[in-house]
């Protein structure tokens, strides 16, 4: 799927050198949210637009027949707001209930897809920074609370039904247990597919390397659901085998199996106001 995803744009690329007439206008969104599951996509919030988020993990399938499906297993859930500084700019914050992390976020579009396809994908930064807040956690310094996470999204809509995307990454833990690394590059590979025009199928998975041996090395991620989507919101319902909601939290330390059913039911919900009018394209 890797050599498909980068030999189709250099295909389309010589064809689009060749329709200098088609306007250099940028290609319809590849996504409608701001997340495929568990990895950021290149959307970016429009200038003086705001979003707010929630992203919910119930607790595994398999911990128990008391826990009714990890329906009333410990939950984790992550709250937050982003606001678009600039139409190639959207800045965030949020906090997350294990570990009670706060986090400040980012997302730069670099290069936008266009219809022409002269340049046939997008390219988009991520990352961000963030403290652990727990009063009793063991930590000897202050700068042992931080980690941080930089991703670059490869992007391609390939028509008004299937989107792909590519996007390797690296995260960094300022303090580590003895024999585990404090810095781990990932490649994430994810996609929507358009069923109708309001629902979509997501699948989202993350390859982590590590040289870890035994329980420090993490397990690769896994999610896949559907999406229900408007104007203004996106509801995702899906199962997956990370609940750190944090990205760096499940590159690293991730130690469910999907394959092995250590899986869990979540739903991410984005609402987004406009507080500017903007052109449909």
């Amino acid at each position: 799927m890797i050599a498909v995803f980068w030999v189709s744009p250099l295909l389309v690329l010589s064809q689009g050198l060749e329709r200098d007439s088609v306007p250099e206008i940028p290609a319809r969104p590849a996504f409608h949210n701001p997340y495929i599951i568990e990895n950021a996509t290149n959307e970016i919030l429009p200038k003086e637009g705001m979003e707010f988020q929630i992203k919910h993990r119930f607790g595994l399938i398999s911990g128990g027949d008391d826990d009714w499906g990890g329906i009333f297993a410990p939950s984790n859930i992550h709250i937050g707001l982003a606001y678009g500084v600039h139409k190639n700019v959207t800045l965030g914050i949020g906090a997350t209930k294990f570990d009670r992390l706060l986090d400040f976020n980012w997302k730069v579009a670099l290069m936008r897809q266009t219809r022409s396809d002269t340049k046939p994908f997008s390219i988009s930064y991520n990352g961000n920074m963030v403290l652990n807040v727990e009063k009793d956690g063991d930590f000897e310094f202050a700068q042992d609370r931080f980690s941080y996470f930089h991703q670059v999204n490869f992007v391609r809509r390939f028509g008004p039904n299937l989107s792909l995307q590519l996007a390797p990454s690296i995260s960094h833990y300022n303090f580590v247990e003895f024999g585990m690394e404090n810095v781990l590059f990932s490649v994430g590979l994810g996609g929507r597919y358009k069923v109708t025009p309001k629902t979509s199928i997501l699948i989202d998975y993350n390859q982590p390397f590590s040289s870890g041996t035994g329980f420090d090395k993490p397990k690769a991620g896994m999610a896949m659901g559907v999406e229900f989507a408007t104007l203004g919101h996106a509801f995702q319902l899906f199962v997956t085998n990370y609940n750190g909601l944090i990205p760096q939290k499940n590159m690293m330390f991730n130690q469910n199996d999907f394959f092995s059913g250590d899986f869990m039911i979540g739903f991410n919900i984005t609402r987004i106001y406009r507080f500017k009018p903007t052109s449909i394209q």
